[in-house]
């Protein structure tokens, strides 16, 4: 049995980079991660990865540890539901609230 280690945190240079993220960007991360998230549980890694790929034209450079993030940020806020580790993206799951 393997046992789960967390997502890395943030190096120095990609806190610089998602600290020049203006607020329109972070309103734009956001509202694309919810468009990728439904009713039913889905992968945190799968809604990060679509998100991605969505944005990546966007706002370039961004990594995946930043939008693991935002997903844990609207959890908090009660907008999404999860379950599982949200220090692991491949280990947890979110949805929209029943």
């Amino acid at each position: 049995m393997s046992k789960e280690i967390n997502d890395p945190s943030l190096t120095q240079e990609q806190l610089k980079l998602v600290s020049k993220l203006s607020e329109a960007d972070l309103n734009n991360i956001d509202s694309t991660l919810l468009s990728n998230i439904s009713s039913q549980w889905r992968k945190v890694a799968r809604v990060i990865g679509t998100t991605m790929n969505e944005i990546d034209n966007k706002i370039i450079g961004i990594p995946d540890v930043f939008y693991s993030q935002r997903v844990s940020y609207l959890v908090n806020k009660g907008i999404i539901e999860s379950q599982g580790n949200l220090q692991t993206m491949r280990n947890s799951e979110v949805r929209l609230p029943k």
